[in-house]
């Protein structure tokens, strides 16, 4: 669409996240989207699942009427919403909860509040998804993750590439049950948790 902000990762990276997601939401109705950005994902995940009611947010309000631009061909994907991962929530309950690209591109106490916050908001049964790079038992998997930390960190100290073991560890804390991690294109892993 001409004029709106756009974010490159998302064609690459929507098809192999879609392709895990559907297995997701095959018996699911509703589904919350944290940090969307620009709406991108939603705009072609969503028309790929009608039977979704997807419901995306961001913390950032000049990006909700991107969003919501991106997302005016599809009846299924709801306005989006102002959501702050570590303030109160004020949404119902959902199916699934998806995350894509945000706890490496935040402080670690947002990663910690949306699991916390995740698992007050899925209804019995419901799957969290998280994608993006993780580390395994304290190391990187590709030499561009490591790059990829360290430049991160030097934006902001407080960003970084969390180590899957403390993300899961953080979420079982929370009352998350770990049920998967599967590799993905470009080093990056899908996190999958039900409740």
């Amino acid at each position: 669409m001409l004029n709106l902000p756009h974010a490159p990762a998302t064609l690459r990276n929507r098809e192999p996240i879609f392709t895990v997601l559907q297995d997701l939401l095959q018996t699911k109705q509703s589904l919350l989207e944290i940090a969307s950005g620009t709406g991108e994902h939603a705009a072609w995940m969503g028309a790929k699942s009608p039977h979704i009611q997807w419901q995306p947010s961001d913390l950032r309000e000049e990006m909700l009427p991107v969003i919501d631009r991106y997302n005016q061909p599809n009846t299924n994907v709801l306005p989006a919403i102002l959501i702050d991962v570590e303030k109160e929530w004020a949404v119902q309950q959902y199916d699934v909860i998806c995350c894509i690209n945000m706890i490496h591109i935040a402080p670690w106490r947002c990663g910690q509040a949306l699991l916390k916050n995740a698992r007050r908001h899925l209804n019995s049964n419901g799957y969290l998804y998280l994608y993006g790079p993780y580390k395994k038992q304290g190391q990187h998997t590709a030499i561009s993750n490591a790059q990829f930390d360290r430049n991160l960190r030097l934006q902001n100290p407080n960003w970084g590439v969390r180590d899957m073991d403390d993300v899961i560890s953080e979420a079982e804390s929370h009352g998350l049950s770990f049920q998967q991690s599967i590799s993905m294109p470009a080093n990056n892993f899908s996190l999958i948790f039900t409740c």
